[in-house]
């Protein structure tokens, strides 16, 4: 086979290929949804990243302020991370609600 001829069979092959049938439609999301709660890290995060500022006004870096607090949870005992994981878990009782 020459090969303009084995071209233009690879096209005809993959034109003629049929269309997936039943493509289901894009899903439109509810807008009032409420969106999920935060696990215990980010509600950890939420306090950290207010005493981080405190403490380095002139970071500007987000990096900076994930990879402190990251170090910062990991060295932490199962009792100091037991208030957050409280209220994470109030929070995922209170969205399961709706």
């Amino acid at each position: 086979m020459s090969c303009i001829s084995l071209s233009l069979s690879l096209l005809i092959v993959f034109r003629l290929k049929p269309k997936a049938a039943g493509r289901s439609k894009k899903v439109v999301n509810d807008p009032n949804k409420p969106k999920r709660p935060l696990s215990a890290f980010f509600v950890f995060m939420e306090e950290f990243r207010k005493e981080f500022k405190e403490k380095n006004p002139n970071n500007k870096s987000v990096a900076a302020v994930g990879k402190a607090g990251g170090e910062r949870w990991k060295a932490m005992t199962e009792a100091d991370k037991a208030p957050y994981k409280a209220k994470a878990d109030k929070r995922k009782a209170e969205y399961e609600k709706c």
